[in-house]
């Protein structure tokens, strides 16, 4: 195969890549993207096994059967309030596969290989293990087998920042060693001091702050990738990998603007995340919910009730225009279905409902919009924190 024929091959499967990404911006089109980005990668793991001559039917054929049916199984079992752990999982699956790929090359090339490939390797070593420790806290908090409160280590910032400078060090010392016994153990141990890192770097975030961290994690695991890509050569890995970086990096600054924190606070920052942000459900109190005003009452009047679930009611028969703001007790209640039948009666009644989505309500980027989609609320009522804040003043309810 010519150069040329095969750049336009590379070219059309990282456009299907692409055109897949491109179709998740509808939950109809979401699943038409799935099967465009699943195919993208298949074409992608087939050239690159015929390219470099490892086709052996048997061996590709027990890997996909066994790849799939693990896939498959998993996605069976795991019910909606899972999906942010899953989807930490997977961001951990992607960092064992970008550390191994680079560990094995590694061992594989000599100390006289060219110095870009190496570097790469070491780097998506380092990435791809503190990416796979990370994710693995990540989806140990979400799945609640960890404690989803931040656990901050005395001088804990020292640590991080001794950790990756260990990391650093012995990636330099592994990269100039010539002896390839010496090299193996090195990059066993920076393995090791990496994942200790992914460690250090995760538990300090708390529940609030999750989705920042996922969407974080997701960055990072598209970066050791891309190194990998660098070491073996692969074209496809490497604009797939970038492609993947980029989109997790401007998701983690979208995200922690919309918190109006900085990345550095959220990671290494003084303290965390205030419990009442966007994901949280608020206490109700008598002040919560704001209709029409009522008129004066007697206290022996049996009307004069200030249970905030009648002032609720009370509130949505009189409005207009409605605003619902989900968030995390919504995912933890299973609430959505509720939701899609509020908004039937609701808009039966005449009046106007709007879905307001800030960025990091729930526990992924993304969490309250695959919600409400599995109960089939148009995405047409769905609207970023940037589109729909203007309205807020002419809305007669905002539900939280």
């Amino acid at each position: 195969m010519s150069n040329g024929a095969g750049l336009f091959i590379d070219l059309l499967i990282i456009g299907i890549l692409i055109f897949g990404i491109r179709l998740f911006r509808t939950p109809g089109g979401a699943r038409h993207g799935n099967l465009a980005a699943a195919l993208a990668l298949v074409l992608a793991v087939s050239v690159t096994l015929m390219r470099h001559g490892l086709v052996q039917a048997e061996v590709v054929l027990m890997a996909a059967l066994v790849g799939s049916f693990a896939g498959w199984f998993v996605a069976m079992r795991v019910t909606m309030i899972q999906i942010p752990a899953m989807v930490a999982f997977q961001h951990g699956a992607g960092g064992v596969a970008a550390f191994l790929v680079a560990l094995v090359e590694l061992m594989r090339i000599s100390a006289d290989a060219a110095a870009v490939g190496r570097i790469s390797g070491i780097i998506g070593l380092v990435i791809g293990a503190g990416t796979f420790s990370g994710s693995m806290i990540a989806g140990g908090k979400l799945a609640k087998k960890l404690s989803q409160t931040p656990v901050v280590l005395p001088r804990h910032n020292l640590v991080l920042l001794g950790t990756a400078a260990a990391a650093v060090a012995l990636g330099g010392v592994a990269f100039g060693a010539a002896d390839p016994a010496v090299r193996i153990a090195l990059f066993i141990v920076l393995i090791f001091v990496s994942i200790l890192l992914g460690i250090f770097f995760s538990m300090r975030i708390g529940g609030a702050d999750m989705p920042v961290l996922i969407s974080f994690l997701n960055a990072t695991a598209g970066l050791a990738a891309a190194f990998c890509g660098v070491i073996i050569q692969n074209k496809l890995l490497i604009a797939c990998g970038a492609t993947v970086a980029a989109s997790g990096s401007i998701l983690t600054h979208v995200m922690c603007r919309a918190m109006n924190r900085s990345l550095l606070k959220v990671f290494v920052g003084l303290k965390p995340a205030a419990k009442t942000s966007a994901g949280a459900v608020p206490e109700p109190s008598s002040h919560f919910f704001q209709g029409a005003p009522r008129e004066a009452v007697s206290e022996e009047d049996p009307s004069n009730d200030d249970d905030p679930s009648v002032r609720a009611v009370s509130a949505l028969k009189d409005a207009g225009r409605v605003i619902v703001i989900p968030g995390y007790g919504m995912a933890l209640a299973q609430a959505q279905f509720k939701v899609l039948e509020l908004m039937n009666l609701l808009e039966e009644a005449g009046k106007t409902v709007k879905f307001a989505i800030h960025p990091v309500a729930g526990r992924m980027p993304g969490h309250m919009n695959v919600l409400l989609a599995e109960a089939d609320i148009p995405y047409d009522k769905l609207f970023e924190m940037d589109e729909i804040n203007g309205e807020f003043p002419d809305t007669d309810v905002a539900m939280v």
